[in-house]
């Protein structure tokens, strides 16, 4: 049994660190930009966008289409910024753990 009583260990081990990591990646932030700095975004390591700042020089009736293409692109980029750094924060919080090859955490 001493074989099973090791595996709730390393579980338990395991569950900590996930809470742990869950919490840390909470805490991240990224900025989006799009247009060279006309339209960014920040957003928090949840996907919540936190802020959104438009030069005002896109608030022109006939560039609303292109206004609303680069907020997209902006939240978008923002997004693509936290998945980075939650997989490398994922990394370093999963490093020694025996995960299987290609097993991503948080599931």
């Amino acid at each position: 049994m001493k074989n099973f009583s090791d595996m709730m260990k390393q579980a338990a081990s395991m569950q900590q660190k996930m809470q742990e990591a869950q919490e840390s990646l909470a805490g991240i932030e990224a900025e989006g930009v799009a247009g060279a700095g006309l339209v960014r975004v920040m957003m928090n390591g949840k996907g919540y966008a936190r802020s959104v700042s438009i030069d005002p020089a896109m608030f022109v009736e006939d560039e609303r289409e292109v206004l609303e293409d680069l907020i997209t692109a902006a939240i978008n980029d923002a997004k693509s910024k936290i998945e980075e750094a939650a997989t490398e924060k994922m990394k370093e919080m999963t490093a020694g753990l025996p995960l299987p090859p290609g097993m991503k955490l948080p599931f």
